[in-house]
């Protein structure tokens, strides 16, 4: 009998499940999300932090990741100055990277639509980023008001970014599963016969 990783048990849980589970406490900030809506990534960390308006230790990530990982970087939130383009997108891509969050920005949007590679970001800019160096690759990084670790988890749907310290990961994805279950069950209650089985439900649960 085939065992479920922890990935797979991950990408079948939505982030808000996840948040749930964390208390709320490691969701990215709100103004990350995906450039496309579909996208979905689960994995492990390679973090990488930058100086203000620089982008040289992204090829240094993106040549230390093993396949499924995905780079989460450090940019101080700085818009103005492009963090990747779709060239390094793609090699990011084509070394099995999962994907790609930014505390910053992008360019070539339509270029990197096109990769149909997932990338969490702060929005586009037309800009490119210094390459003076100065970066650092897996250490400790906040991105988006939250600290992360290299080999932290990171899971990301349309409704944003949670990061799940890798100590807690079984004990997290334990609790995002009930609370899908406890969901499901709300569910059937009060939506089982129309209005009247969801005004059953909402005076039981106003009675409280």
């Amino acid at each position: 009998m085939e065992t479920t990783t922890i990935q797979e048990r991950l990408n079948s849980l939505p982030t808000t499940a996840i948040s749930d589970a964390t208390g709320g406490h490691t969701n990215l900030d709100a103004q990350i999300k995906p450039l496309a809506e579909h996208f979905k990534i689960a994995g492990r960390a390679v973090t990488v932090r930058l100086p203000d308006g620089e982008n040289g230790a992204v090829l240094e990530a993106i040549s230390s990741a093993q396949k499924g990982d995905i780079l989460v970087i450090d940019a101080k939130g700085n818009k103005n100055r492009a963090v990747a383009g779709d060239f390094v997108i793609s090699l990011a891509k084509g070394v099995g990277v999962q994907g790609v969050v930014v505390d910053g920005v992008i360019r070539d949007l339509a270029a990197v639509r096109a990769l149909d590679f997932p990338v969490f970001s702060l929005g586009t800019t037309v800009a490119a980023g210094n390459k003076n160096g100065g970066g650092l690759v897996n250490c400790p990084i906040a991105v988006g008001g939250v600290t992360v670790h290299p080999g932290d988890y990171i899971v990301g749907d349309i409704d944003g970014v949670v990061v799940i310290p890798q100590d807690d990961i079984e004990k997290i994805a334990e609790g995002a599963e009930a609370k899908i279950l406890k969901d499901e069950a709300r569910e059937s209650e009060a939506l089982a016969n129309g209005e009247e089985s969801i005004r059953a439900y909402l005076a039981k649960v106003l009675s409280k």
